[in-house]
């Protein structure tokens, strides 16, 4: 009886089927070698999270710098 392979397995084989081609496709393509087009691909991806992450943080600064600045009063007579 053959054994059922669980789907997370068939998506993975799947993945590396079909997923690492594209690359070499492209390399042959552009006349470039695979590794530098995957070195590509994994440095913008990393560009591209560090980026967001950028924004991220300066907004967070700029919310902090404007409870800093403007003083949050309880009531009248803090005045």
């Amino acid at each position: 009886m053959p054994e059922k392979i669980p789907r997370v397995i068939k998506m993975k084989y799947f993945f590396e089927k079909y997923g690492f081609h594209v690359s070499s496709r492209l390399a042959d393509k552009l006349g470039m070698r695979v590794t530098n087009v995957r070195l590509f691909f994994i440095y913008i991806s990393f560009v591209t999270a560090g980026l967001w992450f950028g924004v991220y943080l300066t907004l967070a600064f700029w919310i902090k710098l404007k409870d800093l600045i403007r003083a949050k009063r309880t009531s009248v007579f803090d005045l």
